[in-house]
């Protein structure tokens, strides 16, 4: 095997294909990245931990055929400390040479022939804005569970009607739902997937812009979910169990509203909780005309601050997990919130608008557990 390409491509490659390498393989060759180069000037890299696989593709010079397995993470490592010049790639015996300017590195080459067969994509379920799929999914995923004993948690709910995708995530203190329109093959496709969500997380990040084809298998044996766009392919099993009825916890009516300036409300809630020691909560009393923000129930420090809000009912008062509270202000992506209260103890509704009396951004909304204030 011997080939050559721009340095850049190989560095992109790489970063794509190395996202499945497993930090703790449970069989050695795991830890590689198969290379694949044949003579109509391709070469293919590809990785699989046995429930997430990814492959990238680029054109190269490839002057002698061939395939071999190294080390992902060195590999990985080598590409992004080369210089900007021309990368050759050469099978000398069972080690793999990797030239670039005066640069050279030698790789040990691993036995490809115990390298377990790829899961193939399943077929085209439709396609979605790579653009609008990451953001979508970084509003959703921050609400995901990141406790492993409760995994069917830690995964992002993919409901599909027709043309509509709604995203749910939750972590059984704030659960986040963005509803968003894609191309389906099939006009009446139905069909549910679950998905953890830092694979989703990192796939619709390293994918990027562009048309991004999305492969479902759900109930045709090997339940899957694949995601190509650009030449880059990656396949994840999807996550087994009952996800629980969520959907239903958004009220259907919320007799008290408050409306803030978005950033104005991030700020403060930044600055007030740099006295709240851990696990404390950040006090928002509402009233006409304004919000005050505090925190801190020691002698050691305390902080308040006061926002101007528009509020429509009575006057109430929540307690929020600051960080809670920032991940789904700063999701929103609107210059204004709406809070939405059914009693000082039930969850509150977030839902973005553009201006007070405007007409609700309600593609995403974002439903956070106060925490009992203690009298």
């Amino acid at each position: 095997m011997k080939f050559t390409v721009d340095r850049d491509v190989l560095a992109d490659a790489v970063a794509w294909t190395s996202r499945a390498v497993p930090a703790r393989p449970p069989v050695p060759v795991l830890a590689g990245v198969r290379i694949d180069a044949d003579t109509t000037g391709t070469v293919r890299l590809a990785s699989f931990d046995y429930e997430v696989s990814a492959r990238g593709e680029f054109a190269a010079d490839v002057e002698q055929a061939g395939e071999v397995l190294v080390s992902g993470r060195l590999l990985r490592e080598i590409a992004n400390a080369l210089p900007h010049k021309p990368v050759e790639f050469t099978l000398e015996g069972s080690k793999v040479s990797v030239t670039c300017g005066a640069s050279r590195f030698t790789l040990a080459t691993m036995p490809v022939d115990q390298y377990p067969s790829l899961p193939e994509l399943p077929e085209q379920s439709g396609t979605i804005d790579g653009a609008q799929l990451q953001q979508a999914v970084s509003q959703v995923s921050s609400a995901a569970s990141r406790d492993e004993t409760l995994p069917i948690l830690t995964g992002v709910r993919m409901e599909i009607d027709g043309s509509h995708i709604s995203l749910l995530a939750t972590d059984r203190y704030r659960l986040a739902l963005r509803e968003l329109d894609w191309k389906p093959s099939k006009p009446d496709l139905s069909s549910v997937a679950l998905v953890r969500a830092k694979t989703l997380s990192d796939t619709a990040k390293a994918l990027g812009a562009g048309d991004v084809t999305v492969a479902l298998s759900s109930g045709q044996g090997v339940d899957l979910i694949g995601f190509e766009a650009g030449g880059l392919v990656t396949t994840s099993l999807l996550m087994d169990g009952d996800y629980p009825q969520v959907r239903r916890l958004f009220p259907d009516d919320t007799p008290v509203k408050a409306v803030v300036k978005t950033t104005d409300l991030i700020e403060a809630t930044r600055r007030v909780s740099l006295v709240a020691e851990r696990n404390s909560a950040v006090r928002l009393a509402f009233a006409e005309g304004e919000v005050t923000l505090d925190a801190g129930q020691t002698d050691d420090a305390q902080a308040s601050e006061a926002l101007e809000c528009t509020l429509d009912g009575d006057a109430i008062t929540v307690a929020f997990n600051p960080a809670y509270l920032l991940d789904g202000l700063g999701a929103l992506g609107t210059e204004y919130v709406q809070l939405g209260f059914t009693q000082e103890t039930k969850p509150v509704e977030f839902v973005g608008l553009s201006e007070p009396g405007g007409d609700l951004a309600t593609e995403f909304r974002y439903l956070l557990v106060p925490i009992r204030i203690q009298s």
